[in-house]
């Protein structure tokens, strides 16, 4: 059974407020995707099933890492990056953001299809740490609804934008949501764009068991940089895998629904 560090899930909010501040949502003019909706029924609420509040890394012996790809979903770089995750057997866990989830069904749906873990980085990526409570949770809010509405699955974690997110919001988000937050043991810093051979070098040397690395799929280097780092932390014994497996928590994904690839791939009862 995975253990969670106590040290790493309550650090200092200095700590959560990174140097390093990601960029926001990217903008895009590409036309929305047209694709059967999820049956509709009402958004389960999160059941409380552990007391894991935050965390930036996760002490296990198991040989595992969690890939996590924040801003997405991108109408180039996403399916692209899944592309090079199936070749490699490698799981990984998409942190949205709301509006782009709610812009790309298809590449959400396909997301899930492939055995990948959706979570929420918010409708429209805020400074959280600058918002009163009603506001972050409406943030919060409007993408669990928009993932449950087109996957039919409710993301468990929340990464909060710039990893700027106070202790005392945390704990009102877990009391409140039953949303654990997640930020992160690796930065590469792919959104400065050192280049793609110092983000796949970063990712390789931060990579340790119980280790959450980060960086986003709206960049192109970045996904570029993935192959070589998928070889170096293959190459030490570890498996990439999604935040909820790291946890050791139940599998995440929609229940009682199965999806039918194709074209036009869509869930069915």
């Amino acid at each position: 059974m995975t253990k969670i560090n106590r040290r790493t899930l309550m650090s200092g909010a200095g700590a959560l407020t990174l140097a390093g501040v990601a960029q926001a949502g990217f903008a895009s003019h590409a036309v929305a995707q047209s694709v059967p909706a999820v049956p509709t029924r009402p958004m389960p609420a999160l059941a409380r099933t552990h007391d894991t509040v935050s965390l930036t890394a996760v002490q296990t012996n198991r040989p595992r890492v969690a890939l996590t790809f924040d801003d997405g979903p991108h109408p180039q770089n996403t399916p692209w990056l899944l592309d090079i995750l199936a070749q490699y057997r490698a799981k990984a866990t998409f942190y949205v953001i709301g509006q782009n989830a709610r812009r790309y069904p298809e590449i959400m749906r396909r997301i899930v299809a492939e055995g990948h873990e959706i979570g929420n980085h918010t409708f429209t990526h805020p400074v959280l740490s600058q918002l009163g409570d009603g506001n972050v949770l409406r943030e919060v809010d409007r993408t669990q609804q928009i993932v449950w509405d087109t996957v039919g699955a409710v993301p468990v974690t929340m990464r909060p934008p710039y990893g700027s997110f106070s202790h005392r919001q945390m704990r009102m988000l877990f009391d409140q949501r039953n949303l654990t937050s997640v930020v992160w043991s690796v930065d590469p810093q792919d959104w400065r764009r050192p280049g793609v051979s110092v983000v796949a070098d970063r990712m390789v040397r931060g990579a340790r068991p119980g280790a959450v690395i980060l960086a986003h799929d709206i960049h192109g280097p970045t996904i570029r940089a993935v192959p070589a780092a998928l070889d170096g932390i293959l190459a030490q014994g570890l498996q990439p895998v999604t935040m909820s497996d790291l946890l050791a928590w139940p599998h995440w994904g929609p229940r009682g629904l199965r999806y039918v690839a194709g074209p036009a791939g869509h869930y069915q009862g």
